[in-house]
């Protein structure tokens, strides 16, 4: 089974990696190196999840301890929606590759394609609770992040959270140097994606599914939300296997050729996560997962609804 895929830009992205959304900054490091130490090559991060300085802590223990080299590791991270303007973009990267502490990332998404009003806050809010645009168009933004491979900080660039339409105007936008590399998605059972998969994959886009898990740790989580990992389906295909719910939940992304990754700072489960390579789903069980679907969203980003960017409006 392969454990990587290839990019449009040629490079080996490994299938699997460590997701760092949510993981606080006391434990993230730690989480890091039981991750590396496990066998994953592959960490996500974001400059919003406020965490990358411990992420870069995690990754140079293990790269002193002589576990791992810098080359064998991807490293991503997302530009935030307050850096959208095209002369913030490089400045935005710079602060992510000085807290890593590394001299070049391996992949930067442009995490929405929304811009917010840029300033101290994340998430500039109107009276009404409205995220607030900064006026951009992410075909601008796109323009800053092609700079940044030129200028030598990123190997590859991508998108996150764009729908179809939005990916269309990227790829067809008057002068384009890089095509995005991966468009990394909220992807799990319930939200299984197959429409906008399809259409990046025939594009030559690949695909991470980001919440894999159904997020059960999301901040927001209300109890009447369904549980994925509790589903009484996916266990009884987890119990066939000798395998947990998490580890059929990863192996099904797998198998659609889906980078995946998991967030977890318990380093047994990262332990257990990575050990999906020595089982297969049958062609039946895919079917049955996929029918899971009920386009039901962990992360909808509900105070931007009203962005004229706002992805989740159309179906796909």
């Amino acid at each position: 089974m392969a454990t990587s895929v290839k990019l449009n830009t040629g490079a080996e992205m490994p299938i699997l990696g460590l997701g760092t959304w949510k993981s606080p900054p006391g434990k993230v490091a730690e989480a890091v190196k039981a991750a590396i130490t496990s066998g994953y090559r592959h960490i996500d991060g974001a400059f919003v999840y406020q965490n990358e300085a411990e992420v870069g802590e995690g990754v140079h223990a293990m790269i002193n301890d002589k576990v791992v080299k810098r080359e064998e590791l991807f490293m991503v991270s997302k530009l935030w929606c307050t850096f959208h303007g095209k002369s913030a973009v490089r400045e935005a990267c710079e602060k992510t590759l000085a807290d890593l502490k590394l001299d070049y990332l391996d992949l930067y998404l442009v995490h929405w394609p929304m811009g917010f009003q840029p300033g101290g806050e994340l998430f500039p809010l109107d009276s009404e609770g409205s995220t607030i645009s900064d006026g951009t168009y992410f075909l601008e933004t796109w323009e800053g992040m092609e700079d940044l491979v030129d200028a030598g900080l990123v190997k590859a660039i991508g998108i996150s959270n764009f729908n179809k339409e939005q990916i269309e105007s990227l790829l067809n936008k008057p002068g384009l140097k890089y095509k995005p590399a991966t468009n990394q998605v909220e992807c799990h059972p319930y939200l299984n994606q197959e429409k906008l998969i399809s259409y990046c994959q025939s594009q030559g886009i690949s695909v991470t599914a980001y919440s894999p898990l159904g997020s059960p740790d999301r901040p927001w989580a209300k109890p009447e939300d369904p549980s994925l990992l509790e589903d009484p389906n996916i266990k009884s295909i987890a119990q066939k296997y000798k395998k947990t719910s998490a580890q059929v939940l990863i192996r099904f992304q797998i198998q659609r050729n889906v980078i995946v990754i998991p967030k977890s700072i318990t380093p047994q489960r990262i332990k257990e996560n990575f050990q999906v390579f020595d089982f297969q789903l049958t062609e039946e069980e895919m079917k049955t997962i996929l029918g899971f679907n009920r386009n039901w969203r962990v992360c909808p980003m509900q105070w931007s609804v009203k962005h004229k960017d706002y992805p989740f409006n159309a179906e796909f």
